[in-house]
């Protein structure tokens, strides 16, 4: 196996939670476990296909747990894993930034809108 070489730390975490979808998934994630469905109501544009590759991803490097219940109709959930946890103070910081550039677009006379806005 070949070592895995980074030349600044953002690097190896970006390795892990980067890309379009994996941060809003577990900003998504932060405060609860979801089904498949419910994430996919709170991220319309994700099709389906990226949602299963991307949590499966996040699955595989230890970031969140799926839980998968025996019955019928069969029922999984994702959960932030306890290492998953760990990045909460980064999630939560990438959201109040998001919040406030948002405002500074709108600051700007941009039209943005922020559906799930906290401030």
């Amino acid at each position: 196996m070949a070592d895995k070489i980074y030349n600044i730390g953002v690097e190896a975490t970006m390795a892990v939670i980067g890309g379009k979808w994996k941060p809003i998934i577990l900003c998504n994630l932060r405060h609860s476990a979801l089904r498949p469905s419910d994430l996919r109501r709170k991220i319309p544009r994700i099709s389906q296909k990226m949602l299963t590759q991307q949590l499966r991803e996040l699955e595989e490097a230890n970031i969140v747990y799926r839980k998968s219940y025996n019955q019928v109709p069969p029922k999984v959930e994702y959960s932030l894993s306890d290492y998953g946890e760990t990045l909460g103070e980064l999630l939560d910081n990438l959201c109040a930034w998001g919040e406030m550039h948002v405002n500074t677009l709108k600051a700007k006379g941009e039209h943005v809108i922020l559906l799930n806005e906290t401030l």
